[in-house]
């Protein structure tokens, strides 16, 4: 069963590398905004941006985070998370350090975002239930391979998760 996903990103260093995660096949995602409609997006401010986040939710069951070296704890990526998991949606996480972006370049490893995200009011953090996968492999490729194997699954296991919370 192909899932309908929305992708939550870093932008501008991690286009490059959530490009080849989207081009995978396996899950249908959302395709970002062009820069043009981007623009006139953030232009309407916060509400603006809360109603295309929410527009491009509808009819996903899971929220796919790619994990760069500066995802974790950004305003925009917080409240997708939050959003998607309080619209009932699957949500997990890629580690996407690994992939060599458009100049080529790998970057370091970021933090787990959903250590930033509090599970109701449990005391918890989300990364106590939601999963965060880092890809095994020394090269970009060997990463590739990984998230192309896996990352069906690891959707398929979010969706389950979040059904069971």
């Amino acid at each position: 069963m192909v899932r309908k996903c929305f992708y939550s990103f870093h932008y501008t260093p991690d286009n490059g590398r959530a490009s080849q995660v989207r081009n995978i096949g396996v899950i249908e995602g959302n395709r970002p905004a062009p820069d043009n409609d981007w623009e006139k997006v953030t232009r309407g401010g916060d509400d603006a941006i809360k109603k295309w986040i929410a527009e491009q939710m509808k009819g996903r069951t899971c929220c796919i985070v790619l994990v760069g070296s500066d995802t974790a704890n950004r305003k925009w990526i917080n409240h997708e998370i939050i959003k998607a998991w309080d619209n009932g949606l699957g949500v997990v996480g890629i580690y996407i350090h690994g992939l060599k972006n458009l100049n080529g370049e790998t970057s370091t490893q970021g933090n787990n975002p959903f250590d930033y995200i509090g599970f109701g009011n449990t005391g918890k953090k989300l990364s106590s239930i939601v999963k965060c996968y880092n890809p095994t492999g020394a090269t970009s490729q060997d990463k590739y391979g990984w998230i192309s194997k896996h990352v069906e699954n690891a959707v398929e296991e979010a969706v389950d998760i979040r059904s069971k919370h």
